[in-house]
């Protein structure tokens, strides 16, 4: 168990590190931000020498040396835009984004356990025939489609939601059922052809044929055991709200890692922008890992060594 926790490590430090690189370099492809950040009739001098206070006048290399320097000391500099710590900023706003996920994953797991155990318990029935479509499509919607199209119908055509904020719980129901519909719609056909494979079973068959009652074998015995592989899909599920969330904090106004992932693009906000991508890779890292390790300790079938 111990070398598969340290091999899933290297392998999440080793993704991370390529990660970083790729956003560190392909953020200074945008430009200089003191053209943003200064007026257009500001003098060369002044120019040049804001850009050397904050070393983007520097070799890109230099200034990456120096990056990997201050992150080995956990700083990640300056923002730029808010002339603040960059990870303070990020923190500030990760409790928005968490509140997203923290809401949208059980709900869409629950969910899922729910119609998934009634779609199998009648294969090709009526229900398993709507709940598959139904899902399928889910799956397949953009969240940003599916955001827009809530909005014309719960808040402008019914006005029964608002459009955008966070003031309510009622500003978070829109947010968090749009996030919640493609992860549902695939942990729904997920659990469904898991849940058929293990009702199947030789086992299964035998506690029929001795008379327990179906919702009994589903609860205690198939549920169990067909639940092991949607931990991984829960996981990397999660992983996909968080990118989701991106675009469901921007359409609905929301204050999160998201939305300030996309301003720190916009405004060449450098330091900024590689927080947030270290704090999330960071968080979805932690979250995949922590599935990797509890799906081998359930799972004797999972190889150790």
């Amino acid at each position: 168990m111990l070398q598969f926790i340290l091999r899933r490590t290297l392998s999440g430090a080793l993704s991370l590190a390529v990660l970083i690189t790729l956003i560190f370099f392909f953020a200074r492809l945008s430009g200089n931000p003191t053209d943003l950040y200064l007026p257009q009739d500001v003098s060369e001098v002044v120019r040049n020498q804001i850009a050397e206070e904050r070393g983007f006048n520097e070799p890109v290399l230099t200034q990456f040396g120096k990056f990997l320097s201050d992150l080995s000391r956990g700083d990640l500099g300056q923002s730029l835009r808010f002339a603040r710590p960059a990870i303070d900023v990020v923190t500030e706003a990760m409790p928005t984004t968490l509140t997203l996920a923290a809401l949208a994953i059980p709900i869409a797991t629950v969910l899922a356990l729910i119609i998934g155990s009634l779609a199998a318990m009648r294969p090709d029935g009526v229900f398993d025939r709507i709940a598959t479509g139904t899902s399928l499509a889910a799956s397949a919607l953009p969240d940003f489609w599916l955001a827009i199209v809530g909005i014309l119908v719960f808040a402008v055509s019914l006005r029964w939601l608002p459009t955008s904020g966070m003031g309510t719980p009622l500003h978070w129901v829109l947010p968090v059922a749009i996030l919640v519909f493609r992860p549902l719609g695939i942990l729904v056909q997920v659990f469904r052809t898991s849940m058929i494979s293990v009702l199947s079973a030789d086992y299964i068959r035998a506690a029929q044929a001795k008379g327990v009652r179906q919702t009994t074998i589903v609860m205690r015995h198939a549920l169990p055991n067909a639940i092991i592989p949607m931990l991984m899909v829960v996981a990397y599920q999660s992983a996909g709200i968080l990118n989701g969330a991106i675009v469901i904090e921007v359409i609905f106004g929301l204050p999160g890692v998201g939305r300030l992932m996309l301003d720190s693009i916009v405004f060449r906000d450098f330091n900024l922008l590689q927080a947030v991508v270290v704090v999330t890779a960071v968080a979805i890292f932690a979250v995949t890992a922590l599935a990797d390790v509890l799906h081998a300790l359930i799972d004797p079938r999972i190889n150790h060594g």
